[in-house]
């Protein structure tokens, strides 16, 4: 089965509060994009697609990405105004023999082999899959004025991570028909945010949950940093 794995930096990282974008500050001397790069470039995937802010292409691929000696990288695309607008143009640039699709968060440094296999393992088997990890703290909802209303069974709570694995015909094709309802599912209060909802919305499919790691954290506040910083330290340690 021919992969392909979109990896998505085309964010402002604006939580982050730094003049450099998130994706590109320094994690252990090495750019935080270069983490789950390097990771998809030694897995088994077959192909990389980049996303990145138009105006920051060249200078990327000039510093970061060429040096590195990447040789799976089919493209490096200039990403849209939303999420979901970047996860399309890095579908429309996958390779038409794609079988299967990784939808990976580049701001997620720890991806791995096992989580790979076990997410190919099964897409293989449900045809949609996402990464992620039972919530452990006790959930409530919170009312319109900032009151608990109600606790959340624990046991059937996830948080999602990434990377979202999907047939790759077949999401393509419900990005596309995203692209032309956007406006009808705003106006109905619809807020796609990830890209299981996607599958669940418009393709009316189930998406099966695959264990990821509390290690595969996204990196969004200062505070992440020293985070990542340590997960990396521990690893080192073996």
């Amino acid at each position: 089965m021919k992969t392909t794995a979109i990896v998505l930096a085309a964010g402002s990282g604006s939580r982050m509060k730094s003049d450099v974008r998130k994706q590109y500050m320094e994690i252990k001397g090495k750019p935080l994009l270069l983490y789950a790069l390097e990771a998809f470039e030694k897995s088994f995937i077959d192909d990389i697609i980049l996303v990145l802010p138009e105006a920051d292409i060249e200078h990327i691929k000039e510093e970061i990405i060429e040096p590195a000696g990447f040789s799976k990288i089919r493209a490096v695309v200039a990403g849209g105004s939303t999420r979901y607008h970047s996860v399309r143009l890095g579908l429309e640039a996958a390779s038409e023999d794609t079988e299967a699709v990784f939808i990976h968060d580049g701001a997620r440094p720890f991806i791995d082999d096992d989580i790979l296999e076990r997410a190919m393992n099964a897409v293989k088997e449900y045809g949609a899959c996402v990464v992620g990890m039972p919530v452990k703290d006790t959930i409530k909802l919170a009312d319109e004025n900032g009151f608990a209303k109600t606790t959340v069974d624990r046991d059937k709570t996830w948080m999602i991570q990434t990377p979202q694995v999907f047939l790759y015909p077949e999401i393509l094709e419900l990005y596309e028909e995203l692209a032309r309802r956007e406006e009808e599912l705003i106006q109905k209060g619809i807020n796609i945010t990830d890209d299981a909802m996607v599958m669940e919305t418009l393709g009316n499919r189930k998406v099966k949950l695959v264990e990821g790691s509390y290690d595969n954290i996204k990196i969004t506040t200062p505070g992440d940093i020293s985070l990542a910083e340590s997960i990396i330290e521990m690893k080192n340690q073996g």
